[in-house]
């Protein structure tokens, strides 16, 4: 975390976290979402317009990425100062790039490796590593169909809808928030 954001939470206990306005798509993109956005629907599987605006400013996807990480409960959030921006999850809470000597970094360009592969019913991998449960980004697919073929990673079959409970993250923190 960064250290002005750590100067702020401790400035500011107070301000309330923020629900709804921040995404992570399937391939590791961010978007905002703002109150149009948010009235569309949800994040994932909603009409057009509803996953709101791509982010593409580097510094401020930078800042994201440095303060993203979840609570105790598996909410993913990015804490922005001291106010704490929960993130609705297309799919999983990382997103995986596969490395040409299988090594993964996640799609806040972290370092790991994978400890456990799965493949649900719609055919999307999915690995588990060290900082914990993601799925491979579409275009490492055939990198990762490598290690498999090569008995580097052994695919278990996993039903989608299961994944959340299995790994402990909440795919809408706003959704929940809600029905509170």
């Amino acid at each position: 975390m960064d250290d002005i954001v750590k100067q702020a939470m401790a400035k500011w206990p107070n301000v309330p976290d923020c629900y709804g306005w921040l995404g992570l798509d399937a391939r590791g993109n961010w978007y905002m979402r703002d109150d149009r956005a948010q009235a569309l629907g949800a994040f994932t599987n909603g009409p057009p317009g509803a996953k709101g605006s791509l982010l593409s400013h580097e510094k401020l996807i930078a800042f994201i990425q440095r303060n993203y990480m979840a609570d105790s409960q598996g909410n993913w959030f990015f804490q922005n100062g001291p106010q704490r921006v929960f993130v609705e999850l297309a799919a999983t809470p990382w997103v995986w790039r596969v490395q040409a000597d299988f090594s993964l970094r996640t799609h806040t360009d972290l370092p790991t490796h994978c400890i456990g592969c799965l493949m649900d019913e719609h055919g999307w991998l999915y690995l588990e590593s060290p900082l914990g449960f993601g799925l491979v980004h579409t275009q490492d697919v055939a990198l990762a169909a490598q290690a498999v073929e090569d008995g580097l990673w052994t695919v278990q079959p996993v039903s989608r809808e299961d994944l959340p409970i299995l790994y402990g993250y909440v795919v809408s923190p706003a959704l929940n928030h809600i029905s509170l």
